[in-house]
């Protein structure tokens, strides 16, 4: 019998990516000799690479005819039996139907996120699951899983773990908690006073520095923070993806929004605390391990973009995440 051959389509982002790892895991507990190439974009080959879950991965450039074509052609030749498209865009449901493959699976119109995707699927998912983790295993199931989702190990690089070290030593640093204030739009983050205040407290009242993690375009928020916490300095640290990986990993915890860095924290075993807004945790919140979650009661969801944080996030306190430290067994 011929073994399957998957075409895993994930773009992007580092959070989704994360939130597919369990639906694409499922898919290679069930055919472990299947041929699964995961396609996303090549900032993420990293990510991808670290879950050990793909045959192969290829790189895609959205903003690139050329790459597209290319893409289109490479996919046309390999003749895949089935492609998955987790991502439910124009742009990742598009190239497996200019491509020819004869199978294409993704969300229905119930779930899709732009108007029409469906059009160009074989097999359209209605979803029953809440979290997104589990409606992208029900699209593995179409596909033939026999799990909803698998368990997920993320290789750390030991590069990265000792350049991790080598910036903690200076700092006398064993202990810490890292803070991630950004979040993409502005209406989903904490304001950065308050995260400022909480690492203040957080020296203070227990002794823990804290690290603020940031990326690119967000050193201004940084900035922000380091200096709403006063005497508490905590450590400002942007690096590569591997780094931010070996960081997460060691912290006691990890404190940030519905964001990039706080699912890849949770996949890692790394205790988190949430802090929600206008995002539903119930579908976008930390999906594995040591987790609280924070969130104002009667909030209505909604993924509208906006230039201030969601009055809904105001309602937070530091108290309160100090207690979800507690909660989740992070502080004594």
């Amino acid at each position: 019998m011929t073994e399957p051959r998957f075409l895993v389509v994930r773009l992007g982002s580092l959070g989704d990516i994360v939130h597919t790892f369990p639906a694409v895991a499922a898919l290679r507990n069930s055919f472990p000799s299947g041929r699964i190439v995961w396609l996303t974009d090549l900032r993420w080959r990293p990510l991808v690479e670290s879950s050990g879950l793909a045959s192969e991965i290829w790189e895609l450039d959205t903003r690139s005819l050329s790459s597209i074509n290319s893409m289109r052609k490479k996919i046309r030749k390999e003749g895949f039996s089935t492609a998955i498209d987790y991502q439910g865009l124009w742009k990742s449901a598009a190239l497996p139907f200019l491509a020819g493959v004869s199978r294409r699976i993704g969300f229905s119109s119930d779930t899709v996120r732009e108007f029409g995707v469906p059009i160009l699927y074989s097999d359209k998912v209605k979803v029953l699951g809440t979290h997104i983790a589990e409606q992208n295993g029900e699209l593995s199931q179409r596909a033939g899983s026999l799990q909803l989702v698998g368990s997920v190990t993320l290789a750390v690089p030991e590069d990265a773990k000792i350049a991790v070290s080598k910036m903690l030593r200076p700092e006398g640093i064993e202990e810490y908690i890292v803070l991630s204030p950004g979040g993409g739009w502005t209406s989903k983050c904490w304001p950065a006073d308050r995260f400022g205040e909480l690492a203040s407290r957080l020296y203070a009242e227990h002794g823990i520095k804290s690290i603020i993690n940031f990326g690119p375009g967000e050193e201004g928020l940084a900035e922000k923070v380091a200096a709403a916490a006063g005497n508490a300095k905590p450590v400002r640290y942007s690096a590569g993806f591997g780094e931010l990986m070996a960081l997460l990993q060691k912290a006691k915890a990890v404190v940030a929004g519905d964001t990039g860095p706080l699912h890849l924290a949770d996949v890692l075993g790394t205790k988190v605390v949430a802090i929600f807004g206008p995002t539903d945790p119930a579908r976008n919140g930390p999906f594995f391990g040591k987790k609280f979650v924070l969130r104002a009661k009667n909030v209505e969801s909604t993924y509208k973009r906006h230039d201030a944080p969601h009055p809904s996030l105001l309602e937070i306190s530091v108290k309160d995440v100090l207690n979800g430290l507690r909660e989740a067994n992070a502080l004594s």
